[in-house]
């Protein structure tokens, strides 16, 4: 939903919830634009309802973005521009949590910029990083990418880097996720976590030697000594 105040993030799990996930002709959200933008909303722990579609970017889709996620300029020459495509999709979202894999630092950057470029306001709702759930309760994985959550799970991982197949798939590692936040690890409990936003702390090196540092940065900049 659309408003002047941006939405949280939160480390919890939602039975009511709306997976998004964007494809974009690059990762710098300075000058690079979304080309298709796909969501499952759940229910009670249920998948009720999807939305997908392409977007003309009106610019070139470069040849790198393309071998990723195999959408080219003329598969998105007839797709409604992302002004249409947002408004459609914050209609589907409503005010419901929005979860994503990286989207604290990539999606929600994207959609937040876009929307106060096109109506003028942010996005309101709070929202739900899944790398950053894995992190804290799966501390022993050594790569946190969704295809690697899903690896972990035994869930399928066909067609990723298409925005509605790689929703599908986070939609079931956060289920999956809920189980281990509802029982977590030895492990899991014993990992260090931001006091003012609760993300995870990474332990760090700098100038002045070791230090713990959140890894929500640059929004948090919290830091302690070793």
């Amino acid at each position: 939903m659309l408003s002047a105040k941006a939405g949280k993030l939160l480390h919890v799990y939602v039975k009511d919830y709306v997976v998004f996930d964007l494809e974009t002709t690059g990762i710098s959200v300075l000058k690079d634009e979304v080309v298709e933008i796909s969501a499952v909303k759940v229910v009670g722990g249920e998948v009720a309802d999807e939305f997908s579609t392409l977007v003309n970017p009106c610019v070139h889709i470069p040849i790198y973005a393309s071998d990723v996620n195999g959408i080219t300029d003329d598969m998105v020459a007839d797709a409604p521009t992302f002004d249409r495509a947002l408004e459609d999709f914050l209609k589907f979202a409503g005010d419901q949590v929005l979860v994503g894999h990286n989207i604290h630092t990539f999606d929600m950057k994207f959609i937040c910029r876009d929307a106060l470029k096109l109506f003028g306001k942010t996005i309101g709702n709070n929202y739900v990083d899944t790398l950053q759930i894995a992190q804290a309760y799966l501390p022993g994985l050594h790569h946190y990418k969704l295809t690697d959550l899903a690896l972990h799970y035994g869930i399928g991982s066909d067609g990723a880097h298409r925005a509605l197949n790689d929703c599908r798939m986070n939609q079931k590692v956060f289920e999956c996720l809920a189980k281990e936040m509802a029982n977590p690890s030895e492990a899991a409990l014993n990992v260090k976590k931001c006091p003012r936003c609760g993300c995870v702390l990474r332990l760090k090196s700098g100038r002045y030697g070791d230090f713990w540092g959140c890894t929500g940065y640059p929004e948090c900049r919290y830091t302690r000594n070793k």
